[in-house]
């Protein structure tokens, strides 16, 4: 890697786990956002903390990581959570045999949700469907 394409904050090891998921340059990065790219690295069994996510949003923004406003770093903590929680979802699906389906809650389908059947509208005793 060329010394122009070392993406700002990130060391060695966090730039091998980029390079595994396809992530090269400070392009790359921008192109996903830090929050897609630690997402990606999460997903693919890396075990990455906050201070990586920091680091690229401080990439994104162009600047040192410690240099993040309390929100910019507080909605970058909301969004690795809800990672966090997708990711357990989905593991308690796997486990459960299933997969989350699309336009489908993942919590409803790892519990096999049914949505419940209007008993009278299905056996036809509903007059016609008129109003009453």
């Amino acid at each position: 890697m060329a010394p122009s394409e070392k993406i700002r904050n990130v060391g060695p090891k966090s730039a091998a786990w980029l390079r595994q998921v396809g992530i090269r340059t400070e392009e790359d990065l921008r192109k996903l956002g830090a929050v897609e790219a630690y997402r990606r690295v999460k997903v693919a069994g890396f075990k990455p903390t906050l201070n990586l996510l920091y680091s690229m949003a401080g990439a994104e923004d162009d600047c040192h990581w410690t240099q993040l406003s309390a929100e910019r770093k507080a909605a970058l903590v909301l969004a690795a959570d809800a990672i966090d929680q997708e990711m357990a979802a989905r593991k308690t699906a796997k486990r459960l045999g299933q997969s989350p389906g699309v336009g489908q809650s993942i919590v409803d389908k790892a519990l096999n949700f049914v949505e419940p059947v209007d008993t009278e509208a299905a056996s036809g005793g509903g007059g016609g469907g008129g109003d009453e």
